[in-house]
């Protein structure tokens, strides 16, 4: 299982910081991508990091604003949103993919997952 935290509700311009535990595998063979889901909307991919954690990608609506990173000594990867804005209040879950150690991989594409967490609701409002 995928275990998300750290949603919250902040105001517009303030910053979070979500995070993605494995509980009972080892996320280093794994590719991991944040995904977000706003009421009325279909899912969208935010963010994704490889095996290789210098391979990751970001949706253009967070690009320079969001941070993607691991630590595989915790079995968790993180998710810093900064500089956030209305827009982005959805719940964020995170998702595994099986890409193999040391890989460039990242599917961006949620069909390509199938280990997911529960969601964590990021709500920003004044």
């Amino acid at each position: 299982d995928l275990v998300e935290s750290g949603g919250d509700l902040v105001q517009p311009g303030g910053s979070l910081t979500l995070s993605c535990r494995a509980a009972d595998f080892n996320l280093d063979y794994y590719a991991i991508a944040w995904f977000r889901q706003a009421p009325g909307k279909e899912r969208e991919a935010v963010s994704c990091i490889s095996t290789n954690p210098s391979s990751t990608f970001y949706a253009d609506a967070v690009k320079g604003r969001f941070t993607i990173s691991r630590d595989n000594a915790k079995n968790t990867v993180y998710l810093n949103l900064a500089n956030l804005k209305p827009e982005a209040t959805a719940v964020y879950s995170c998702a595994a993919n099986p890409v193999g150690y040391s890989s460039t991989k990242c599917p961006f594409s949620h069909y390509q997952y199938d280990y997911w967490g529960q969601g964590t609701q990021v709500t920003i409002t004044s």
